[in-house]
This record gives C-alpha cells, structure tokens and sequence, in this order.
C-alpha cells in the first residue's frame, strides 16, 4: 500500500511571512532525507514566491488565476504533478494571503474526499506583527478598511496553531502583548512563538506539525459578502520586466530602490501595502527585496551580491488602492530606475486588477 502524503497548509495574511517559513520548513524535512514538493498560489501569475523556492532548489508548482479554494482541482492537478517528478513524503502549500475559510474549502473535502492520497497536518497560520497588532486591539488607524481587517481575523480563527513571526523584530513587551490579544479574541488556539528569518522556534513548529490526529476542524461562520468585499478593496499587480545597461549595476542595490521609491509612492497617495516584493534574477543568482507595511522598512531579504547588466524583475505587488493607479505607479517607478541606471526596460507582462469573489469547488459548512 502506498503511503499518504503528508499535507501541510501554512496560512496568513500577505506579508506574514509564508514564504520563508515554508523554506525553512523545506529545507528541515529535506534534511532528514524527506522528499518535499511545494505549491504556491496567487491570484496571477509571475509569482515572486515560486521563483524564490525554485531558485532554492525544491520542486515547486504554482496554481495561478484564483485561490486553492476556488480551483481546488486544479491544487490537486498539482500536486499529483509533483508525485510523477519524484513522489513527495511532504507537501507544503502556501494559499493566498488574502483568501480564508480554507478548512471548509481545502482541509475538509482533502480529509473526506482523498483521505486514501493525504494525511493532514495541522493547520497553522502566521500572524503578521505590523498589522495584526493594530487590528487585534483596535486602538490606531491600519490602512485597511474592516471589511479587509475581517479576513485576517478570519485567518486567525480557523487556525489550529498561530505563530507569531518576526519575533527577532520585536521587544519582549511586545511578543508578550501580542500574546495577550491572541489569548484574548481566540482563548482555545495554541500560540507559537517563531522567527522565519532566523529560525528561531522552528523546532517547535516542526513539532507541532508532525503530530498526528484529526485537525483542520474549525468550520468558519463566515459572511462571503464582508469576505468578497474585503479582497476586492487591494489592488492587485504581478509584472514581469527585463533591464539591461552597457554598465554593470548592483542588483541588490536596484532591488531595494524599486521598492524604496514605490514606498515613498504609496505613501504620498496614502495608499497602504499589504506585502510589496521584488525578485532580480540573473544566470543562477539572485535578490528579493520586500515591504510588508508603510511604517516598516524595506528589508533586502535575500542578497545576491552580484553587479550584473541584466536582469529578469519581477514584482508584485498587493496594496489597498485602485489597481489601474497602482499600475501607472509601478511603471514610472520602474522606467525611472532604468533611467538611473543607464539601462534598457522591457515590460514583457503587467496584470493589475481587483481580486473577484470567492466561488469555491466545495464547500463543506460542517465537519461530517
């Protein structure tokens, strides 16, 4: 009898830090000589994640155009891709960051539908500090409009584990508050505690998630009217660009400007980012830098240190503001930063639009 697969979803808010979790997470079960696949999802394609995790060297597929919820057949497309190449022992999955109700969408027709092909693990789901903290305790202005705080909280209640990330990034007082509010709006959820950067509290995760038992049990009540109208507040942008100059330039550098100058662009329309990233690739090398929220920096996440005269760009971009302004914004930003550089840009795809409402394949509204 051939054994299951082991499913592993990794939930959050865009920003949260899925991404770097799920390569920790990769590189840890591929270090005790597991075979791991990984998919990836957003809601257009030119992902900056699947570049990233591929470039890492892990078998990654990517299902495009809608959240797993609502091309559940096409999740399943992937994954059995992902057992032709080499079977996996461990999938890890990523869902979009502004998608929830996953248990009832994802988890629940896995379990009863396909219980011969997966075992499930629990479900966890990250905690992003910058915003969460303001909409857990409701005391300052977030950027976002409730509609759009209601997902996050939504994410949060489903979970069987939170993990409060970027714990290197916070004083002591302020892990200890954030753990309070948790504690508070979601008294039955374990709390843990984790750096993705650093792998801080990984071991911890992995323990958790390796238990064994029937999870992926919270059912949401949730109003797919709040939900929709949430998701649809961001624009949403992916593009995919070229740059190249008779004169090298430091792709880090050039990495960290583009979103540097799309910050202070956002910023002065008072437009706020729910996740900003950027991946430069160029012959086996390359950088990502992101922005996870207007009062954050913008952190260089992955270094290349190389000087290259071309690259291939790719950004994304999730912001609450209109799309088509988003797109205009992106673009100057980019032809100015060829500009300084004395190089040549070559737009190859941009998509920016408002992310449509959540029609899921299943749906199950209680745990049979």
């Amino acid at each position: 009898m051939t054994r299951r697969m082991r499913y592993v979803m990794v939930g959050g808010f865009l920003g949260a830090g899925k991404t770097t979790t799920l390569a920790r997470l990769a590189a840890e079960y591929r270090r005790q000589g597991l075979n791991v696949g990984i998919v990836t999802n957003d809601q257009a394609a030119d992902l900056v994640d699947t570049e990233l995790l591929r470039g890492l060297g892990f078998a990654v597929e990517e299902v495009a155009g809608a959240c797993f919820c609502c091309h559940f057949d096409e999740l399943l497309d992937r994954m059995q891709r992902l057992e032709a190449h080499e079977r996996p022992d461990v999938i890890l999955a990523e869902p979009v960051g502004s998608c929830t109700d996953l248990v009832a969408t994802v988890i629940q027709p896995l379990k009863h539908l396909f219980q011969a092909d997966f075992q499930i693990a629990p479900y966890a789901v990250i905690l992003k500090p910058s915003h969460g903290r303001k909409i857990l305790d409701a005391s300052s202005r977030t950027g976002f409009s409730p509609k759009a705080e209601y997902i996050l909280l939504k994410q949060l209640e489903e979970a069987d584990a939170i993990l409060i990330n970027r714990c290197d990034e916070l004083t002591p007082d302020e892990v200890e508050q954030l753990e309070k509010l948790l504690a508070e709006r979601f008294p039955h959820t374990p709390i843990l505690r984790l750096s993705a950067k650093t792998g801080t509290g990984l071991p911890g995760l992995l323990e958790f998630l390796d238990q064994q038992g029937d999870f992926g049990r919270r059912v949401l009540d949730i109003d797919y009217d709040i939900y929709a109208e949430g998701e649809a507040e961001l624009g949403w942008l992916n593009c995919s660009t070229r740059l190249w100059a008779e004169q090298p330039f430091s792709l880090d550098e050039c990495l960290v400007a583009v979103v540097e100058r799309l910050r202070a662009e956002l910023l002065h329309i008072d437009a706020e980012p729910a996740h900003l990233k950027t991946i430069g690739l160029w012959e086996g090398f390359f950088g990502v830098a992101n922005l996870i929220s207007s009062d954050s920096p913008v952190r260089l996440s992955l270094a290349s240190g190389h000087q290259v005269q071309q690259i291939d760009l790719v950004v994304n971009a999730r912001v609450a503001c209109d799309p088509a302004e988003l797109e205009v914004l992106v673009r100057r930003v980019l032809e100015e930063s060829a500009r300084e550089r004395a190089a040549e840009l070559e737009i190859r795809h941009i998509q920016s639009f408002r992310p449509g409402r959540p029609v899921p394949t299943h749906r199950y509204p209680a745990v049979p």
